[in-house]
C-alpha cells in the first residue's frame, strides 16, 4: 500500500556524500510489504514519475541552456549507469546515490530503501553545493518548487513496475 510521502530529518552524512553542502532535505514513503530496492525506487521516481514534473523540467531546460547549466548528467562520470538524467555514482541495493557536479552547483540525490518484508520504507534525501552566484540564485529559485517535486516523484515508489 501507497504511504503519504513526509518530510523527514535527514540521517545521511553529508560530508562523506557531498562535503560543503549547503542544502540537505529528505523525504519518506512507507510502502508496506513492497519488494523494492534502491535502483527500482529511484528509476520508478525519476522514469515513471508524474506528467507534469517531465513538463517542469523540459521548461527548466529550456530556461537554463542560454546560461550553460548542464541539461543532463551526460558525459559525467557514472560508474553505475545513468537513471534518467541522473549518472549514479555508487549503488547497492539499499542505497543508490546519483549526481553530478556543474560549474554552478553539485548535488546528489540519495535513495535509501529500509525495513524489514513486512514493513518497507524508501527516502530520497538531495544534497546540493553551490559555487558561485548563479548557483545560489538558482538554488533560491528552484527551492520553492522542489518539496512539491520530491513529493511528486515518491508518488510513484509503492506502484507495480510498468
Amino acid at each position: 500500500m501507497n504511504g503519504a510521502v513526509r518530510e523527514v530529518t535527514p540521517e545521511v552524512d553529508a560530508n562523506t556524500l557531498l562535503a560543503g553542502a549547503q542544502f540537505v532535505d529528505a523525504f519518506r514513503v512507507e510502502i508496506g510489504a513492497a519488494t523494492v530496492n534502491a535502483r527500482e525506487a529511484c528509476t520508478r521516481m525519476v522514469l515513471h514519475g508524474p506528467r507534469w514534473i517531465d513538463v517542469l523540467l523540459r521548461l527548466r531546460n529550456i530556461l537554463v541552456r542560454p546560461f550553460g547549466l548542464k541539461t543532463s548528467g551526460e558525459g559525467a562520470p557514472a560508474p553505475h549507469g545513468l537513471i534518467g538524467l541522473f549518472p549514479v555514482v555508487s549503488e547497492t541495493p539499499e542505497r543508490l546515490v546519483a549526481g553530478f557536479n556543474d560549474y554552478h552547483l553539485d548535488f546528489r540525490i540519495v535513495v535509501d530503501a529500509a525495513g524489514d518484508a513486512a514493513s518497507r520504507q524508501v527516502t530520497l534525501t538531495t544534497l546540493v553545493r553551490t559555487h558561485n552566484l548563479l548557483g545560489r540564485t538558482y538554488l533560491c529559485l528552484i527551492a520553492p518548487f522542489h518539496k512539491l517535486v520530491a513529493r511528486g516523484m515518491m508518488g510513484r515508489i509503492a506502484e507495480p513496475a510498468r
